[in-house]
């Protein structure tokens, strides 16, 4: 078995790769691709692998997959042998997705943020801002409703790939400008998240939520 990540550092979607080749105890050859300011990812020889040119990609042999989400999916679906991360059964298999659409999507407006004050990426900062509080509302809410029914996790009774999607974009919202103040129930997770055995961080979230 040889896997390989094409990686930058500093990338929440990379991040969430690395934590779960790390939760599922997965050895791994990690290649660094200079985002910034090298702009790596758009040269012809990484385009030859995702013509993209976007982080993170996966080689699996012989396998190549973008997107981090599709990522989590393949990783769970052949390592992890119990379905935890991954669950089959109807009841929790529909959410899990549901919750990993909106991480790779609404969730992605905290990335957003988080380009245009650390990298200086030219876009609308005020919309990705509101579009950033906007889907922490949604989660937050749902969060909410999760605890009055004594559950920490955003489906089930144990963390997802579902939680693990969502986890790195919320947790460096403030480097885009972002807190969290106003989502008390989403710091109880976050709190929650980091307390996972295999948990490690990456530049940019706090020691404390």
């Amino acid at each position: 078995m040889t896997i390989t990540l094409h990686d930058y550092s500093l990338s929440g979607s990379c991040y969430k790769v690395r934590l779960m080749l790390g939760f599922l105890g997965l050895d791994y050859d990690r290649r660094q691709v200079d985002f910034y300011p090298g702009r790596q990812h758009k040269r012809p020889e990484f385009l030859a692998i995702n013509p993209l040119g976007q982080l993170p990609v996966l080689e699996d042999d012989g396998l190549v997959l973008r997107d981090a989400q599709a990522i989590l999916c393949h990783l769970a679906n052949r390592y992890d042998g119990g379905g935890t991360w991954l669950p089959r059964d109807p009841a929790r298999f529909g959410p899990v997705m549901m919750w990993l659409m909106f991480a790779g999507g609404e969730l992605m407006a905290a990335s957003s943020a988080r380009l245009h004050d650390v990298m200086s990426y030219d876009l609308d900062i005020d919309a990705a801002r509101r579009s950033a509080r906007a889907a922490f509302r949604v989660l937050d809410d749902h969060l909410t409703h999760r605890e009055i029914d004594g559950a920490t996790w955003i489906v089930g009774d144990h963390p997802t790939i579902a939680d693990l999607a969502c986890f790195p974009y919320v947790a460096l919202s403030g480097d885009g400008g972002i807190g969290h103040e106003e989502y008390p129930a989403i710091r109880n997770w976050l709190r929650e998240f980091r307390k996972l055995p295999g948990f490690h961080a990456m530049s940019g979230i706090p020691e404390y939520v």
